[in-house]
């Protein structure tokens, strides 16, 4: 397997290749498991943090991030899409999401009840890598419909078209690379 070398957040990291065509291939970025990464981007991208009430991720990989933010500043809550609806959720919003990660569509999914703890307060929308921005238009629609105000939206790493968009922070730039792993 080949693999692309970053550093971020002051670590540096090796990023297994994956091939998702005959075309395009990404650097795999994984936080899971990794908690001097986790810990350290966590504290980067509060360094750049506007002011807000309540941070809001989708699952799954943007967990342990939104995890280690809130226990950083001392957070009692945050909020998470879920990709099905539990038995617990008194209620959901839902939107439909396609990401460069996953197959075919995916639903995200929202508890009523968390729904109104954010109406009228700053939502800042986190996640690990942010692409094709499927994933992060889903969770804006989601803060929209419960009635929050979206105050920033960030991730660790901007890959491909992402790197480009204004209304994003982020700490590092991922390339993408072709069919045979070569940077484009």
């Amino acid at each position: 397997m080949n693999y692309y070398e970053m550093k971020v957040a002051g670590l540096t990291r090796q990023l297994p290749l994956c091939k998702l065509n005959d075309n395009l291939t990404i650097a795999g970025f994984v936080i899971f498991g990794d908690q001097e990464l986790t810990c350290a981007c966590a504290r980067e991208l509060l360094k750049k943090a506007p002011e807000f009430d309540y941070m809001i991720t989708a699952e799954a990989k943007g967990i342990p991030l939104i995890h280690e933010m809130a226990r950083q500043i001392g957070a009692k809550k945050y909020f998470l899409a879920r990709k099905k609806p539990k038995l617990y959720m008194s209620g959901v919003f839902e939107v439909t999401v396609r990401s460069i990660t996953t197959e075919g569509e995916q639903k995200l999914y929202l508890d009523t009840a968390d729904a109104e703890l954010m109406k009228g307060k700053r939502i800042l929308i986190i996640d690990d890598v942010i692409s094709t921005g499927e994933s992060l238009r889903a969770l804006e629609e989601l803060v929209k419909a419960a009635g929050g105000s979206i105050c920033g939206k960030m991730a660790i790493l901007a890959e491909g078209d992402a790197q480009t968009r204004e209304d994003l922070i982020y700490l590092e730039k991922l390339p993408l690379f072709d069919g045979e792993g070569k940077e484009i």
